[in-house]
């Protein structure tokens, strides 16, 4: 009697644990999959980048700091003002206060990678021309970014492991109901077989 109480008292904290976790990740899983199949055949899904450039020139006392920091010995660090990089997201949409800058000569360079496309914006320290392009390839690009978690920042990063975590409990905790109620149900340990099975036979027989 007490060990039947103990199994239903345990399969209620994993059947509770199973919704809960399937409940959590039940968007990511649904994104992950379509994006899993969309990633499969990126070949085959053709997309139409739209790409937007932008040209304007530095007011003059901007471009007399950045010609000044420019001249500075290459030990000190070189620094965007903040004014500066105010300019730049009211005339462009960018946000250049975390994006690494690459400072030459004659000009200083940001790249701006983003989920679905890439950016990048240039300053020209002669002339005080700033040039601006964005690449943008669509919705299903941005997707698969989202999937591979490319350049989607910490917030989203943290996401992934809290969802991969998920899975994992939803994944195990439904194997062991598997194992609960193997007894009434003879199919099961064979579904489970065929689903190691077959995944590991293709990648030893089909991948080099």
């Amino acid at each position: 009697m007490a060990a039947g109480l103990r199994r239903a008292a345990w399969l209620k904290t994993l059947l509770k644990l199973h919704w809960i976790s399937s409940a959590i990740c039940l968007l990511g899983i649904v994104l992950f999959s379509v994006t899993g199949i969309t990633l499969n055949h990126a070949g085959q899904i053709e997309a139409s980048p739209v790409t937007v450039q932008q040209k304007r020139s530095l007011p003059a006392n901007h471009l007399d700091i950045l010609q000044q920091i420019s001249r500075a010995p290459s030990a000190q660090p070189r620094v965007l003002p903040v004014d500066i990089a105010r300019w730049l997201a009211l005339n462009f949409k960018v946000d250049v206060t975390d994006a690494g800058s690459e400072w030459a000569d004659d000009e200083i360079y940001f790249p701006l990678p983003r989920p679905g496309g890439d950016a990048w914006l240039r300053i020209g320290l002669a002339d005080g021309e700033v040039e601006h392009e964005a690449t943008d390839r669509g919705w299903i690009s941005w997707l698969n970014d989202l999937h591979k978690g490319r350049h989607t920042g910490g917030a989203w990063s943290l996401f992934i492991d809290v969802f991969a975590a998920g899975c994992l409990i939803f994944s195990l905790s439904g194997l062991l109901i598997l194992k609960m109620h193997a007894a009434q149900r003879l199919s099961t340990w064979p579904l489970v077989g065929l689903g190691v099975l077959i995944p590991a036979l293709l990648a030893l027989l089909f991948i080099h």
